[in-house]
């Protein structure tokens, strides 16, 4: 099997950070000519973003795509909401489950495969302070213990 080229747009970092990932799912994007053009420059954010079920349909929410500069008076606006294609049955899942008391859809990251605007999905929970603490405390003894390994080599 042929490996798929992928070139990555641009990611939420801080998403994984701020929730609890359960399960992540790929959508393709509808958009426009300029918006294709921008994203293949680099040009998305995916910062605060969110997607929605609305009437049967999934939606991606405040995802910045700067104008394209060679654009004309056509361009697209820069946070207008994206429609995600998905299959329909995928679609009533998540609806479903977004129904759950405190589970929501986060982008992870925006990407082009075989040429098509892909967007990464999860399905996360929000955590607490105190999980986020507990996050940074273990990093930081990850790293702790890989800085006495290195040391630990070299002497």
């Amino acid at each position: 099997m042929r490996a798929v080229p992928v070139k990555v747009v641009c990611e939420n970092r801080k998403a994984r950070h701020d929730y609890f990932i359960l399960e992540t799912f790929e959508a393709g994007m509808a958009l426009t000519g300029t918006e294709v053009k921008s994203l293949r420059a680099g040009r998305g954010n995916l910062r605060d973003s969110f997607a929605r079920v609305e009437n049967g349909e999934l939606w991606l929410y405040d995802m910045h795509i700067s104008p394209y500069e060679q654009g004309n008076r056509y361009n697209h606006e820069p946070k207008r909401p994206r429609k995600l294609l998905m299959h329909r049955s995928e679609i009533a899942r998540l609806w479903g489950r977004t129904r759950e008391k405190g589970l929501s859809l986060v982008p992870l990251k925006c990407y082009f495969k075989n040429g098509r605007a892909k967007v990464e999905l999860a399905l996360v929970k929000g955590k607490k302070l105190y999980d986020r603490r507990e996050d940074i405390a273990a990093r930081d003894a990850k790293r702790e213990i890989e800085r006495a390994m290195r040391h630990k080599r070299t002497v």
